[in-house]
């Protein structure tokens, strides 16, 4: 058990670890669901945070990596299709997790709290269209950004 997680119950843990995979299915999820690269981008997200994120977070991450895949396609699952009402469903599972930082070591928990904000920006932006990646490569204030 991650020490920090002490305060949490094991229902609440479960949710914390499962955090990464719900931001990036909302980051990835769009209008035409979610693309087998914005996954495998998620996939390696994940794998990649076990050894380059915060050294107080790479037990964290290292035990987010072992359910990864799972959580990342039951959330699809339980979401899909991506409506305003699932989406909305799916904003409030994450807001729980909001909760749960006020348990936690107050440096745990901005540290976690900041990777996981720059998680979820780096998923969305595997989600960009063909369009923008190559006709528009670099950004254009008000049109790719």
């Amino acid at each position: 058990m991650i020490k920090e997680f002490k305060k949490l119950n094991a229902k609440e843990q479960d949710l914390i670890l499962k955090a990464p995979a719900l931001l990036s299915v909302l980051a990835a999820s769009g209008a035409f669901g979610i693309t087998n690269e914005q996954k495998a981008e998620a996939i390696k997200m994940a794998h990649l945070k076990t050894f380059t994120a915060n050294p107080l977070l790479l037990l964290y991450y290292s035990d987010v990596e072992t359910k990864f895949k799972k959580n990342f396609e039951s959330t699809v699952k339980k979401y899909a299709p991506f409506d305003t009402v699932k989406r909305d469903a799916l904003k409030q599972e994450i807001a729980l997790t909001n909760g749960l930082f006020k348990k936690l070591d107050k440096e745990f928990a901005k540290t976690l709290h900041k990777s996981l904000d720059g998680y979820a920006k780096h998923v969305g932006k595997s989600a960009r269209s063909f369009f923008e990646n190559f006709i528009f490569p670099i950004p254009i204030k008000g049109l790719t950004d």
